[in-house]
């Protein structure tokens, strides 16, 4: 898009092109940011977050008008490297900023203020990145104006949680050759929260048709390092209700294979779950959409989807089982929360983690996962598609998604009927299975479908989390039972774990109510009509 030289943000931008000079000196600031972007329609509105769970309520929304110059080499040094360095005026933290990796989701900031400096960058951040300029100068490649509407999310404390800022950017690159642009995105940067509060978030901003952002920063897009990947679609074609099948398709199986490789190098923390969250949902669209295949094209590229998903699943499988333990040991009472039981939990999970995130690393480094996403590209690139897959989406996608629903139905049917507590755990892991299939195939039908499969997504997703719950409950009391089989007649050890089990044992029922109750939400048949239905 154009740049509008007539807009209150252009003009905006224009005021600032002689930025001010101010004459104060302080310390320079570290700052932690955890954050993560997602691209956005001109017409998507920020979805009420307040249903988040650990979100009590939303702050008064509050705008803002910022104009940076970003700084670099001329051969770009430090954006090739991950790193951004500007001057920026407006909102809460004017200044100088230098922007670099430090994990996951997370960026190492280090900001000046102002000064007196406009066109040459601080002695101090010129020396900081020395390293990677090589003595080279550096110049101003890029404006970037932002008109930033920004909200804080306060937990249940009455402490904010995180900020949410929905940015309308106008970028020009000041290299040869220039370029003007123009997009819109949202922000997402925790304020000290845990950092799964970001998965819930996100998994709500997904709902509301925002796409994860595959470009590491506003200046790597603003210069063309990096492909947007959305707004345009990945697969080249701006999506819309007119869209095809295979529009559709290529554009969603794109979306995900790039936070594929995005995150197959890590492996810590988030990244693995992220990771293995990606290769899911390439899998279930591959299934979803099979009908729309040639036969047997992708059949032995879901097997290896598989593989990976397995050999991801443990070494997140126990991050996730040693931070519930550690909590359930934290909410004991002090009489029966025996140190040694918290050291046996901590000192064993320790011990299976790291033998799974090994493995982990080792299916990642492999050839065979290489091999995995070669085809995934090939696929991608060139879907071996029927020509069914020409027709609108609109209307194949109603048919795909009562295909996904009647087999969860059937799952839940098959959970009705079983007896003994064990066979009734499996029953409805299969149905959570299933309910996740479907959420996976509703959101990728939303931007084609609109508020329909944006609702039956988050209808699907409640008896996917109701279960996820129970499904931890299972892992985890089947860990305790173990636990207390190997204590080796220490009485503390034994007798903790079966307080543990007890209180599972009562997190698993609360769990089977509220998938019932979830499951009272789902359009219990002909979800095809009801997609498409407009009456209500």
């Amino acid at each position: 898009m154009s740049w509008d030289a007539g807009s209150p943000l252009a003009r905006h931008c224009e005021r600032f092109g002689a930025f001010g000079a101010g004459g104060w000196v302080m310390a320079e600031t570290p700052h932690e940011e955890v954050e993560r972007k997602y691209t956005v329609g001109a017409g998507t509105a920020v979805p009420d977050l307040t249903g988040v769970d650990g979100v009590a309520k939303v702050g008064v929304a509050v705008e803002a008008d910022l104009a940076a110059t970003y700084f670099d080499t001329a051969e770009l040094s430090l954006v090739q490297r991950g790193f951004t360095l500007r001057r920026r005026e407006g909102g809460a933290d004017e200044g100088w900023h230098l922007k670099e990796p430090s994990g996951p989701d997370a960026r190492s900031e280090t900001r000046l203020p102002l000064g007196r400096a406009v066109h040459t960058v601080p002695k101090r951040l010129r020396s900081a990145v020395g390293h990677l300029t090589g003595g080279r100068p550096l110049v101003p490649v890029a404006r970037i104006c932002t008109h930033r509407t920004e909200v804080a999310l306060v937990g249940d404390d009455g402490t904010e949680i995180a900020v949410i800022a929905d940015d309308d950017v106008h970028a020009t690159r000041l290299l040869a050759p220039p370029l003007a642009l123009h997009w819109r995105e949202w922000e997402v940067e925790l304020a000290g929260a845990p950092s799964d509060l970001l998965e819930r978030i996100e998994a709500e901003l997904l709902g509301a048709g925002a796409r994860p952002g595959v470009v590491s920063s506003k200046l790597a897009r603003a210069l063309a390092e990096e492909s947007p990947g959305h707004g345009p679609s990945p697969g080249g074609v701006a999506l819309s209700r007119r869209s095809t099948v295979q529009d559709l398709l290529t554009a969603y199986l794109a979306e995900h294979l790039v936070v594929l490789k995005e995150h197959d190098a890590g492996l810590r923390g988030e990244t693995v779950h992220r990771l293995r969250i990606a290769a899911r949902r390439l899998r279930s669209a591959l299934t979803t959409y099979r009908p729309m295949f040639v036969p047997g094209a992708v059949d032995a590229l879901r097997e290896e989807l598989r593989w990976l998903g397995g050999a991801l699943s443990e070494a997140r499988d126990s991050e996730v089982l040693r931070g519930h333990l550690d909590a359930l040991v934290t909410d004991e009472p002090p009489a029966t929360a025996h140190t040694r039981l918290r050291e046996r939990i901590d000192n064993d999970l320790d011990q299976a983690h790291r033998a799974a995130r090994a493995a982990a690393v080792e299916a990642v480094s492999s050839e065979r996962y290489r091999r995995l996403v070669r085809s995934l590209d090939a696929v991608t690139e060139a879907p071996p598609l029927r020509p069914r897959a020409s027709k609108r989406a609109r209307k194949a996608l109603p048919r795909l998604l009562e295909r996904d629903a009647r087999r969860l139905r059937r799952a839940a049917k098959a959970a009705r009927r079983t007896h003994g507590p064990t066979t009734r755990e499996e029953a409805l892991h299969e149905v959570r299975k299933k309910a996740k299939r479907l959420r996976y195939a509703a959101e990728s039908a939303t931007p084609v479908l609109g508020k329909r499969g944006k609702r039956l997504a988050q209808r699907a997703k409640k008896v996917q989390d109701a279960l996820g719950a129970h499904q931890d409950t299972v892992a985890s009391r089947a860990w305790l039972e173990e636990l207390a089989a190997r204590a080796d007649r220490d009485p503390a050890v034994a007798f903790g774990a079966g307080r543990l089990h007890a209180r599972e044992e009562q997190r698993a029922e609360a769990a089977e109510r509220a998938y019932e109750k979830a499951w009272g939400q789902l359009p219990r048949k002909h979800v095809d009509r009801w997609v498409t239905d407009t009456s209500t």
